[in-house]
Parts: C-alpha cells; sequence; structure tokens
C-alpha cells in the first residue's frame, strides 16, 4: 500500500468511528508510519482515534499528536477532576484505590503507587480518563512482582501457545528479576502484536513490558 492509500485508509477508519468526531484531525502516512495532528474534545476521543488509526492494515508506528480542546462547559478545576478520580476508583473493586496517588496539573491526571497486577494499573487508567475535564493521562503505577523471573517467563511462553492468532515460535521472551519483560520478534499485523503484548502482561509479576515485536 502506498502513502497516499493508507492516509486515505486511516481517515476513513477515522470516519468511520463513531465515538470519535474527526473532523478537525489530519493525517499524514510515509512508510507506514502514520502522524495524527489535529484536536477532538475529549481524551477519550484522542485515545479512540489512535486505535482506529492501529485497526487499518499496513500502519506499523503512529506518531500521535492530537491535542485536547474542552468545550467551556467540560472544563473543570484540578481539584474538581482530582476529587472525581478518587471517587472513581474508590468505586471500582479491580483497583486498590488505597495504593494509588493521583496528581493533576492543567487537566493532566498523573497515576502513581504500587499494585500487584496489571489489569489493575490499566483498570485505574481506564476509570480515569473517560473523566470530563481530563486532557490527558500519565500512567506511572508501578506492578510489584511476587513470583521468580523463571516462572514469569515460562508463564508467558504458556499464554503466547494458548493464543491461536500468535505464532509463539517466532517470538522472543526475555525477564529479568524485577519482573521486567522483553519480547521480540516477527508478527504479521498490529493485531497480532498486540496479542503478544497481551500474553506477556497476563503473566503474575510482570512490572513492564518492553514490546520490540516488528511487523513485517
Amino acid at each position: 500500500m502506498n502513502d497516499l492509500s493508507l492516509r486515505d485508509s486511516v481517515l476513513e477508519e477515522l470516519d468511520f468511528e463513531p465515538s470519535v468526531d474527526a473532523s478537525n484531525i489530519a493525517v499524514m502516512a510515509k512508510d507506514g508510519v502514520v502522524t495524527l495532528t489535529g484536536h477532538v474534545s475529549s481524551y477519550t476521543q484522542k485515545i479512540a482515534a489512535e486505535r482506529a488509526a492501529w485497526r487499518v492494515n499496513g500502519v506499523k508506528a503512529i506518531a500521535q499528536n492530537i491535542h485536547v480542546e474542552l468545550p467551556g462547559d467540560k472544563k473543570l478545576s484540578d481539584d474538581d477532576i482530582a476529587k472525581r478520580a478518587l471517587d472513581i476508583l474508590a468505586w471500582d473493586d479491580l483497583t486498590l484505590s488505597d495504593r494509588i496517588h493521583i496528581k493533576v496539573s492543567a487537566g493532566w491526571v498523573t497515576l502513581s503507587g504500587e499494585v500487584p497486577w496489571n489489569y489493575q494499573r490499566q483498570a485505574a487508567e481506564a476509570d480515569v480518563r473517560k473523566l470530563s475535564g481530563v486532557t490527558g493521562v500519565s500512567n506511572n503505577i508501578m506492578v510489584v512482582p511476587r513470583v521468580q523471573a523463571g516462572d514469569v517467563r515460562k508463564n508467558i511462553v504458556d499464554a503466547l501457545k494458548r493464543h491461536a492468532e500468535v505464532e509463539a515460535g517466532r517470538i522472543k521472551v526475555d525477564v529479568n528479576a524485577d519482573g521486567a519483560v522483553a519480547i521480540e520478534g516477527r508478527v504479521d499485523d498490529w493485531e497480532e502484536r498486540q496479542a503478544v503484548e497481551r500474553a506477556a502482561w497476563s503473566a503474575p509479576g510482570v512490572r513492564t513490558v518492553e514490546n520490540r515485536v516488528r511487523i513485517v
């Protein structure tokens, strides 16, 4: 697919995505690298636009330069956003709210703290990014490893073998004593690359995942 065709395909996918107002989004494409610019009215739209672009066959990398311009009635003080973030985390049984710290600056929410599982880390981010007034989220929550590196690696390899959409033999997994995982290899498309990363995160004790898997 040439650059122009890829650009047009991404634009069509953005227009097709009901959760995104793509009227103020511009797209450029070169050698599989897609650049998104412009503005949207919420942080959830920004994330949805990126996900829509990734769904397009031929996209190998994305430069996400969309910024959030909140409508006047959606702008909230940092204090209000922080209070709402605390409340929504407390209501969600998936998050250990007492272990998570929240900082808000100009609408940008920074999460920190430690949790045992990555799904708790992801749930906390998913909760706060849908709040009104949020312009961005930095998720600095750490997953604290509780198992040996060898066990983590075995669990990841076993998970890869269970995924029908992944050719496990093409993926190499390295795990250090701190629970940091590096995965590398080759896959056919973005969906397979994401499946590999999800398999890595599914293992207990994984603290970080560096996804070096290439789309070929």
